[in-house]
């Protein structure tokens, strides 16, 4: 019985001594002609072989949160489908191709750009490629004292294409816009007199009809008309040529379009007076002012602060006189504004 006990055993053991010098001999065989590898799948479709899965994951990965290297103002790469990977054995003769699958992938990425738009009045006026850059033309506008800072505003932008970016000082110099200047000639009464410069039409020639101005108005104030187009009265020698609306001395008057300052300075029975001219022979007049923010030259936009409310020359008490002129003819303002 211990005799055949011991010959199984002994057979046993060549058995287990074979089984393992046939597993070696498999296991040598395939490490010889084959080697562990990644098959990688692009949304399903399998695109290659990688041997360093982690390797070619970072620099997707990379490429994704920075692009390519090649611009700084690249904010990220959207893409769509990321590889998979499958564990496999590859025979050893057969080539990864990491560079091909990594090449794959970028060109199917959308890539997105930040850049910084510098808006006047919500419009995009130039463009800068970092919030620093557009920080520092604002600082810039401010000790410029540009007239239109209050305007200014920076708004972060993630596009697909890229803008033409510039420097802060071009940008700058773009956006800027002279102060008002006003010079004070003499006072009179509690209101100065300003010195004029320019050129203005004060006939007192008039028309009924409603002429095609090509321009939408605003209301230089708000207030009470006084006193209407056409009207006569014992303080004027012919009929009204333009429109009185009374308010408080000093209210903010404001250009009813946009255009050049032609007129600035006292004129008169009008007082300080400016005249804004918007092409076409187009004109309207801002008579009786107490002060006069804008000079002969000067380029207005619609809405912008160009005097105050005064009383100064022919007038009974604290508005503006209003007209709307085309080549020197002076029609109601009420058909176009009030």
């Amino acid at each position: 019985m211990f005799k055949k006990m011991l010959i199984h055993t002994k057979r046993g053991i060549k058995f287990t001594i074979l089984f393992i010098i046939a597993v070696f001999l498999i296991v040598g065989t395939i490490a010889f002609l084959y080697k562990p590898t990644y098959s990688v799948f692009i949304n399903g479709e399998q695109v290659g072989y990688t041997e360093d899965r982690s390797g070619l994951q970072h620099r997707i990965n990379d490429y994704v949160e920075k692009g390519d290297g090649t611009n700084n103002n690249v904010a990220f790469v959207q893409v769509d489908k990321l590889p998979e990977y499958k564990l496999c054995l590859l025979k050893k003769d057969i080539v990864t191709n990491d560079d091909e699958i990594f090449n794959k992938i970028k060109d199917s990425g959308v890539t997105y750009y930040r850049y910084y738009a510098i808006t006047d009045n919500n419009e995009e006026k130039t463009y800068v490629g970092t919030f620093e850059e557009a920080e520092k033309v604002v600082s810039d506008l401010k000790s410029k004292n540009s007239s239109n800072i209050e305007k200014i505003a920076i708004v972060e932008k993630y596009e697909t294409e890229m803008k033409d970016l510039v420097t802060s000082d071009e940008a700058v110099a773009k956006l800027f816009v002279e102060p008002p200047k006003v010079v004070t000639v003499a006072k009179k009464g509690s209101s100065a007199k300003y010195a004029a410069s320019g050129s203005v039409n004060t006939k007192g020639t008039t028309s009924s009809a409603k002429a095609n101005i090509g321009i939408t108005l605003i209301r230089p104030i708000s207030g009470v008309i006084t006193s209407r187009f056409g009207a006569s009265s014992s303080i004027r020698r012919s009929s009204h040529t333009g429109l009185d609306i009374s308010a408080p001395r000093g209210t903010a008057i404001k250009a009813a379009a946009s255009g050049t300052v032609t007129f600035s300075g006292y004129k008169g029975s009008y007082g300080n007076m400016l005249v804004i001219s918007h092409g076409n022979g187009v004109q309207t007049y801002y008579c009786h002012c107490d002060k006069l923010y804008v000079g002969t030259g000067t380029q207005v936009s619609q809405g912008q602060t160009i005097a105050a409310v005064g009383n100064t020359g022919n007038s009974t008490g604290p508005h503006l006189h209003l007209e709307v002129r085309v080549n020197g003819v002076a029609y109601n303002p009420q058909n176009y504004v009030y």
